[in-house]
């Protein structure tokens, strides 16, 4: 049965000058999650933060701490990011040969354990984490930049593990990422996602259109 479906802002798309007060204005404006994407210009053509920084804006919400980790290697840095505050830490299938073990070490230190799949990824990888995870994401841009258009092909891939969710009979998030907007929101929920990350759709026109930028998502 598919959840109530939650927003994660990403703070890719918030004003980093300001990245306190913005995490604070978008928890009070009615998020679920606070979306952390890190990316090393290795994995991925971009880079974003650590861990410091994870640490540094914890204290400005209490909602879960989503980090997405887009980087290679992954292992050495899961404590780091752990210990600076994360409630769910989710890594690429596609960023080590080892993902079961990566998700064995997140599973250790008492936090919940995500995968994501890049557009190109089958869904097939998840056939044996099924057991482990708390959150699935798909990625429905390829991962790097904020601002991408959604990859309509990913609207399949959404129903399949919401199907594969279903039939695990566990309590698993199904979180989409990339392209969202108000309109594509309606499509990837219809689809059975129930977790929204979205950065430039939750984070345009600066806090006082925060409320109504979550608001339209929802749908």
């Amino acid at each position: 049965m598919q959840k109530n479906i939650r927003i994660a802002p990403s703070i890719l798309s918030a004003d980093f000058a300001q990245l306190g007060a913005e995490i604070a204005a978008i928890d009070a404006a009615g998020a679920d999650y606070i979306h952390v994407d890190v990316m090393d210009g290795h994995f991925v053509p971009n880079i974003t933060i650590g861990p410091a920084v994870v640490k540094a804006i914890r204290p400005f919400s209490k909602k879960v701490f989503d980090v997405h980790l887009m980087i290679s290697p992954v292992d050495a840095y899961i404590k780091d990011f752990a210990d600076a505050g994360s409630d769910i830490i989710t890594i690429h299938a596609e960023a080590t040969p080892h993902f079961h073990r990566t998700l064995q070490l997140i599973k250790s230190l008492g936090i919940k354990a995500g995968i994501s799949l890049n557009p190109g990824s089958p869904v097939e990888m998840l056939d044996n984490v099924m057991d482990m995870v708390d959150l699935i994401l798909v990625m429905s841009v390829n991962p790097g930049f904020g601002g991408q258009k959604f990859i309509m092909s990913q609207l399949a891939k959404i129903s399949r593990i919401r199907q594969m969710i279903e039939d695990s009979g566990r309590d698993i998030d199904l979180q989409v990422d990339g392209g969202i907007t108000p309109e594509t929101a309606k499509l990837v929920t219809q689809a059975g996602a129930d977790v929204l990350v979205a950065g430039t759709a939750s984070f345009t026109g600066g806090p006082a259109h925060y409320a109504e930028n979550i608001r339209k998502l929802r749908g």
